[in-house]
């Protein structure tokens, strides 16, 4: 299994972890949790391959993210039942699949022909739709729309991602800065409580 095969299936799980966690704690039945376990771990990744021309979309030639969403889905659900996960496990896992996300979105971008500008945003859509998606499903605020620092981290680290690999560093390394550096400042925005100015509208 190469690197980039590894971070995929390593972020697909991550994210379905995290959508079944969300889909549990929201008490939706296994195959509410199911969905919105696919749409967190795949659907970012599908808007990604529709809007560069990649069709099929990724998961439909190659099913085996689907059954990793299954199986992480699966396990985390029968998890809850003998163990309360804290929140910061929902955080931690949230953070990693973004991160995965980000420099993966951003790669499979280069590698269409997309130049860095676009892969980096591609990145960022890769990472942060799905979460965006599944907390539509489970009546939440996105959290790519609210204050806190979650696409501009995925931005951070796509460019990162990018900029490693035009100085000359080989994939995997940038590959591992760019993952490394959106959690990273994902981690440290959650436990210092950084976020992003909010648009105030005063009312009268």
């Amino acid at each position: 299994m190469t690197t980039l095969q590894f971070l995929d299936l390593l972020g697909v799980a991550t994210f379905a972890a995290s959508g079944a966690l969300v889909a549990g704690r929201k008490k939706l039945d296994i195959f509410g949790a199911l969905v919105v376990a696919f749409v967190s771990a795949l659907g970012g990744g599908t808007i990604r391959d529709v809007l560069l021309g990649l069709t099929p979309v990724f998961w439909i030639k190659n099913t085996l993210p689907v059954a990793v969403v299954i199986v992480a889905a699966l396990s985390t659900l029968v998890l809850m039942r003998f163990w309360t996960f804290p929140t910061r496990a929902l955080l931690v896992l949230d953070a990693l699949g973004l991160g995965v996300f980000a420099v993966l979105g951003a790669q499979r971008a280069l590698d269409a022909g997309a130049p860095p500008l676009i892969a980096t945003l591609m990145g960022m859509l890769s990472g942060a739709a799905g979460g965006a998606i599944r907390d539509v499903l489970c009546g939440d605020i996105p959290t790519v729309l609210r204050a806190e620092v979650y696409a501009t981290a995925a931005i951070l680290g796509g460019t990162a991602f990018c900029a490693v690999e035009k100085l000359g560093f080989s994939r995997d390394a940038a590959l591992f800065c760019g993952a490394l550096l959106t959690f990273g400042v994902r981690i440290a925005a959650l436990k210092w409580k950084v976020a992003l100015p909010q648009a105030n509208i005063k009312s009268q």
